[in-house]
């Protein structure tokens, strides 16, 4: 079985759709999905890249067709609780910083269903620390204790290698996977994520 990273920005509604369709590949295939956190802005300066919605904003029929894409794709997977966020694009830096907080006390899981639900299901404005702090804090995790962690150039660091690491494995925007040495980019290549699997399993 290849090693598979899955490197993401909880400011990307594809990488919480992603999120959601994860379990059922790896439940599928016997996988295990290794979430790598980077800051999507700073991959974005390291390329050159920017956000669709600002890229495809003054193409015609483009941005509708993106939102048709990503509707079909709602619908393939049965994705019930998906919302856009009504103040995209938020400033991600503390909830990644947060995610790599996360990992290190052991609470990563709970905390990124946490981020992702504010996020891409509820619609909060996930770039007000007071807000986070608030609904962490309902979902029983250790607030002070991922805020203060959050803030210490260990974990900043962290931050930045996982982005310059994803950067030199080809990736430009998230999210991204890497399945071996091999890279898909975009919840539409899910389906190529899994074929790559399957066929390294029956290697």
């Amino acid at each position: 079985m290849p090693d598979i990273s899955f490197y993401f920005d909880v400011g990307s509604p594809n990488a919480f759709l992603c999120h959601r369709v994860i379990p059922a590949i790896e439940a599928r295939t016997g996988a295990t999905f290794t979430y790598v956190p980077i800051l999507l802005g700073g991959l974005f300066k390291l390329t050159g890249n920017q956000s669709p919605a600002t890229a495809f904003a003054a193409i015609k029929n483009k941005p509708d067709y993106e939102r048709l894409e990503m509707q079909r794709f709602i619908t393939r997977h049965a994705v019930t609780d998906f919302r856009m966020n009504p103040h995209f694009p938020i400033n991600t830096l503390l909830l990644m910083r947060g995610a790599i907080a996360a990992q290190q006390l052991g609470v990563f899981d709970p905390y990124l269903d946490r981020v992702f639900d504010d996020m891409w299901a509820r619609g909060l404005d996930m770039g007000q620390p007071e807000l986070v702090a608030r609904s962490l804090g309902e979902a029983g995790l250790p607030v002070e204790q991922l805020f203060a962690l959050a803030q210490t150039p260990e974990v900043k660091q962290r931050l930045l290698d996982n982005t310059q690491v994803a950067f030199e494995k080809g990736a430009f925007g998230s999210p991204s996977f890497l399945v071996g040495d091999d890279l898909y980019f975009g919840k539409d290549r899910l389906r190529d994520v899994e074929e790559a699997i399957m066929a390294s399993s029956t290697a």
